[in-house]
């Protein structure tokens, strides 16, 4: 049993140093059903949930930076680990806005521990893809604007050119007045 104990408690350790988030929830009043959606819309991004003694998970943060997450360790709670930083704040208070059985409580993130505030603001971030998206998005920007630059240079330059040929094809042709009068001449001329 002891062997057991500490087996579990080695567990624990070893998910909270190898995962990018580690999110402490209380689901006191949540149906099998619901916790069966949790579970489900988890695993679709990559974060499992666990349920673990309280007792247990304290042993484990015991004398480490992590040690502050003891207070929180109250009640019946789950423990959400995920590669990604944000995907579990945001999967799970996405699910706390529709369920108010469930409560964020705390966290630790890339190694440093986050509390209900901060795990609220991470939620609001998009997951890893979307962040490199935004990243790219931010790269092209201003190579999009230099671009749209350049073309509307080219544009005016060619605009100006045709202008220019047009003047002088208008220079190089005789005066429209010019042409009349020698024509009246010419015709009165010859009356």
């Amino acid at each position: 049993m002891i062997r057991n104990k500490e087996a579990v408690v080695a567990e624990i350790q070893e998910k909270v140093n190898n995962s990018g988030s580690t999110v402490i929830v209380e689901y006191r009043g949540l149906s099998v059903g619901q916790m069966t959606t949790l579970r489900r819309d988890l695993r679709n991004e990559g974060v499992e949930l666990k349920v673990y003694k309280n007792s247990l998970f304290q042993r484990a943060v015991e004398g480490t930076d992590q040690e502050s997450l003891k207070a929180e360790l109250v009640g019946p709670n789950a423990v959400a680990f995920g590669e990604d930083a944000v995907a579990p704040s945001r999967i799970l208070a996405n699910f706390a806005k529709k369920n108010k059985a469930l409560v964020l409580k705390a966290g630790i993130v890339d190694g440093n521990v986050v509390n209900q505030e901060e795990l609220l603001e991470l939620s609001t971030l998009p997951n890893h893809d979307g962040m490199i998206s935004m990243l790219l998005g931010m790269f092209q920007s201003p190579i999009r604007s230099f671009a749209y630059a350049v073309s509307q240079v080219a544009q005016q330059r060619e605009e100006n050119e045709g202008a220019e040929a047009v003047e002088v094809a208008v220079e190089e042709t005789p005066a429209v007045e010019e042409t009349v009068e020698e024509t009246v001449v010419e015709a009165t001329e010859e009356a």
